[in-house]
């Protein structure tokens, strides 16, 4: 059935007449027709649970409240303005469907939780899809929905504040079984930010122009895969975070961390890449019983800064290519770097094969006494052409017992591994 809300504003009660009498032949689920006049708001209580409203070309003004199960499709041009004050669209039934509509111009406090599409844990199953945000404080906010999902959004955030004044492009807590799928995010502080979370997944997103491109925190058993960070600070921020999987990320041209692990432990994180590097590849502080495995990691100031008692973590097939410092581990204990005799590659060492198998004939240690003695005293960085700091690398070379710990591959490859750039699709 098709329904039509008048064109003219009317009365609240003639309204509920109008309502009545269309409900009195309305058996099934009824498209409404929505034009600016009387607005969204009053379709919605016009609708009834299951219904599906078209959004007409024109301006709508929020906050507008969605309070029941229904499909709000947007047709082109139809554009929710917020005014500038409060939330926008808050979706607060189960089941909901919003699809299509321009939301812009949310109101500007981070305490009040100010979003352009605000979910509330009575909207489990939600469906946010095909929207663009525009100069939301946050564009997306999950509070608290089980299994809702946010796809093919376009996300544009505020660039008029401070990053630390801003929001999100997508915020998410507390949504266990949501997914947050292939949407393109730019400007505004991190581009998707989750806590207190557990079974999500990240998945094919594009996030530019940010502070974090994702930021994980205390968010369990969770999939981050396929996304691609472009020119932000960090591309990806997994922090006090358990039993995951990090794969296939990209990270290009990001400025100070391509991974950062922070207490991020027993997962799994493999067939990533960075490259063009920013100042550090990857960044692991204390984070334990991890699997850094395929990962491809290029041109950066140090491809792994590795410290702060992280145990356990098994690293191999890895390709470390053109990075002015391979590994920063500032340490003294041994730590191996390959798993079942399979190493990781390195493109400055200058390794033989004879018996071609793959390996080099000789372990590979990426640091040696000159390096941990630069790191622990950056002004020795004055002596490092010195002939005492050449006689000293020419000393440990000569004499390996000499090396003061730190990391060694046991069975560095010959050849880099085809990085997930490179693989057909």
């Amino acid at each position: 059935m098709h329904g039509h809300l008048p064109a003219t504003r009317k009365t609240p009660a003639a309204l509920a007449a109008g309502i009545f009498l269309f409900g009195s032949f309305a058996s099934h689920a009824t498209q409404w027709d929505v034009t600016p006049e009387p607005g969204l708001q009053a379709a919605i209580a016009a609708a009834a649970p299951g219904d599906t409203l078209v959004v007409h070309a024109g301006t709508y003004h929020g906050s507008v409240v969605i309070d029941k199960p229904l499909i709000v499709l947007g047709a082109d041009g139809s554009v929710l303005d917020g005014g500038g004050k409060g939330r926008v669209l808050t979706v607060d039934a189960a089941d909901t469907v919003v699809r299509g509509l321009t939301v812009k111009n949310s109101g500007s406090s981070l305490a009040d939780e100010d979003a352009g599409i605000f979910v509330t844990r009575k909207a489990a199953g939600a469906q946010i899809d095909n929207n663009t945000l525009q100069g939301n404080l946050i564009g997306i906010y999950l509070k608290g929905p089980d299994q809702a999902r946010v796809s093919n959004n376009t996300i544009v955030g505020r660039r008029d504040l401070r990053m630390n004044e801003r929001g999100n492009g997508i915020h998410l807590w507390n949504t266990p079984g949501s997914v947050i799928e292939d949407n393109d995010i730019r400007y505004g502080r991190d581009g998707i930010f989750v806590t207190s979370s557990r079974n999500n997944v990240f998945r094919g997103n594009r996030l530019r122009d940010l502070r974090f491109a994702v930021h994980y925190m205390y968010t369990n058993f969770s999939e981050v895969s396929d996304n691609v960070s472009e020119g932000n600070h960090v591309g990806y921020a997994i922090m006090f975070s358990h039993q995951l999987q990090v794969r296939g990320n990209v990270s290009a041209g990001d400025r100070d961390r391509g991974l950062l692990l922070n207490y991020a432990n027993q997962s799994q994180i493999h067939d990533n890449v960075v490259n063009p590097g920013p100042e550090k590849c990857v960044f692991i502080y204390n984070a334990n019983m991890n699997r850094f495995s395929d990962n491809h990691f290029e041109g950066c100031e140090i491809g792994v800064h590795f410290t702060a008692g992280s145990e356990g973590n098994q690293i191999s097939g890895n390709a470390f290519v053109g990075n002015r410092t391979q590994v920063k581990y500032v340490g003294t204990r041994y730590v191996e770097w390959s798993v079942a005799g399979r190493g990781n590659y390195w493109s400055d060492n200058p390794a033989f094969d004879l018996n071609g198998d793959g390996l080099a004939d000789l372990a590979y240690r990426p640091n040696d006494m000159v390096d941990q003695l630069l790191w622990r005293y950056p002004l020795a960085k004055l002596l490092v052409t010195s002939p005492a700091l050449q006689v000293l690398r020419w000393a440990q070379a000569e004499f390996p017992a000499l090396h003061p710990g730190g990391v060694t591959d046991s069975a560095p490859l010959m050849r880099a591994p085809v990085s997930v750039s490179d693989r057909p699709s």
